[in-house]
């Protein structure tokens, strides 16, 4: 019996021992020194953060490279160290560290080791602003980069600290159900909509505490469903517009598919008196309308409007320009006059995606070759207007030669987010940059994950129209699928207002 004891006693402490060997023997030794910053995945070399973010997890870009030995050090006190596969950082012990060095920066050391031999990188630097991100997490939704199928797909929300993501609502046990943009009113958790396409569709609108309110697909009076909304401050009104959109292929270009309209208009919806706001003024029968969103103060909806062309022989023809008209939240009238702010006759570009700053400083929006939907146009680039001096430039710090789109700000209007194909040319990916009074920003950093290189090699899903949230988004997915399959509707009026 003693010496079954005894032989228990060592097979419990033989694989501890066995691994505190393997440590040991995985430290740096006769490492080489090369003055070159490491390549890492994801890029997190050189960026700025918030003091509320997720660990910045990476890999080595180089898969023969087997072990990493990183030492971090804060600018104004604390370190870190991890070794192993990837750099796999304590959540508690990131944000401790994090917040000690706000307005300071972080010191990276990497050794990597390839085929026995260790080599030391190039030290650098991870900047932690001053500017809080303010926001518990951010929404998105999760969908296949396919064409013709959404047989799985959600909308999904993720914590910014940590790396805990939940579904609000999929379509798990009903793949004909297709969930559209998730959109909430200035990152506000408890006013949102979002648009269900196909069997049993609905505009689901939640203006908690009151109950959820789903509208009818399909306005006959419209010509067509209520898309891409952007709510009005005030809560009372949201903008939509109505697509009657359509696809095609393409069989020769660096582009795989177009998205088009044959026609499409915006107006108000008031969810008090449940009433469609028509006004002749910017729902003209010649040319398209789209992508509405209200200023922050609400005085004024800025779109876009393009001459309709010959569908889908002239397609590349179709050019939107940025407008504005005022906006009466008594009334729910807008004004007498269309602003252009951004012309196409001058730019001979294509502007789409406006979304204002919520400080009413900068207006944020993509600018293509033509066409609005800039996600499958590889040309697409994050431009910035100047709300005060009327000047516009390119976002150079974060453009790429790839697609940036689907842009949208935190609600001190310091952090904004934005979708890329940078990454690997076919999957949409959540990135995030800082932005000065003066309208440049920081190098952008990806959405961070446990283990970014498993996760993101094996996620077969495009993260689509992200947003903020400042806190969790409480809603039983159940309940709602359940709602949504009851076909009850909501009837709306149609008011024309000139």
């Amino acid at each position: 019996m003693r010496k079954l004891k005894i032989c228990s006693f060592f097979s419990l402490w033989l694989p501890i021992i066995a691994c505190t060997l393997m440590a040991c023997s995985s430290q740096p030794k006769n490492v080489k020194t090369i003055d070159s910053y490491p390549v890492i995945y994801p890029d997190y070399v050189e960026v700025t953060i918030p003091v509320d973010i997720a660990p910045l997890n990476f890999s080595m870009a180089n898969d023969s490279i087997t072990t990493i030995d990183v030492k971090v050090k804060g600018s104004k006190g604390g370190s870190l160290y991890v070794n192993g596969e990837y750099a796999d950082f304590d959540i508690d012990e990131w944000q401790q560290i994090v917040k000690q060095n706000k307005g300071g920066k972080l010191i990276v050391t990497v050794c990597a080791k390839k085929e026995g031999q260790w080599t030391q990188y190039r030290d650098f630097n991870i900047y932690i602003s001053n500017h809080p991100l303010g926001e518990w997490g951010i929404t998105y939704r999760r969908i296949a980069p396919g064409y013709e199928m959404y047989g799985r797909m959600g909308i999904y929300q993720r914590c910014l600290t940590n790396f805990e993501e939940t579904p609000l609502i999929d379509n798990e046990g009903k793949e004909s159900m297709c969930l559209n943009c998730h959109t909430t009113n200035r990152t506000n958790p408890n006013q949102y909509v979002f648009h269900v396409r196909g069997e049993n569709g609905g505009t689901v609108i939640n203006r908690s505490p009151l109950p959820v309110e789903i509208l009818q697909a399909k306005n006959d009076s419209l010509g067509g469903a209520m898309v891409y909304p952007y709510w009005h401050p005030n809560k009372r009104y949201c903008a939509f517009s109505t697509n009657k959109t359509s696809q095609m292929f393409h069989t020769a270009n660096n582009k795989r598919i177009e998205v088009y309209d044959s026609s499409s208009d915006v107006f108000v919806y008031d969810t008090e008196t449940h009433e469609v706001l028509r006004d002749t003024l910017i729902m003209k029968k010649y040319w398209a309308e789209n992508c509405p969103a209200f200023s922050p103060d609400g005085k004024w909806l800025y779109f876009i409007t393009s001459k309709r062309q010959v569908y889908p022989t002239d397609y590349d023809k179709e050019m939107y320009s940025l407008c504005r008209v005022s906006f009466d939240e008594t009334t729910g009238k807008l004004g007498q006059q269309v602003d252009t702010l951004i012309n196409t006759r001058k730019t001979g570009k294509s502007a789409t995606w406006p979304r204002p700053s919520y400080d009413g400083r900068f207006l944020m929006y993509t600018q293509a070759n033509y066409g609005y939907f800039s996600i499958w146009h590889p040309e697409s680039d994050l431009w910035l207007l100047d709300l005060q001096t009327g000047e516009s430039h390119p976002m150079n710090e974060v453009n790429t030669q790839r697609a940036e789109s689907f842009h949208n700000w935190n609600v001190n209007s310091h952090w904004f987010l934005f979708t890329s194909r940078r990454d690997d040319g076919l999957y949409t990916r959540v990135y995030f940059s800082s932005i000065d009074d003066n309208g440049h920003a920081t190098k952008p950093f990806m959405l961070p994950q446990r283990n970014p290189k498993l996760y993101y090699l094996e996620s077969l899903y495009s993260f689509n129209t992200p947003d903020f949230a400042t806190s969790k988004i409480i809603v039983d997915a159940y309940s709602m699928r359940q709602k949504i399959n009851d076909n009850a509707r909501l009837e709306t009026t149609v008011k024309t207002t000139r």
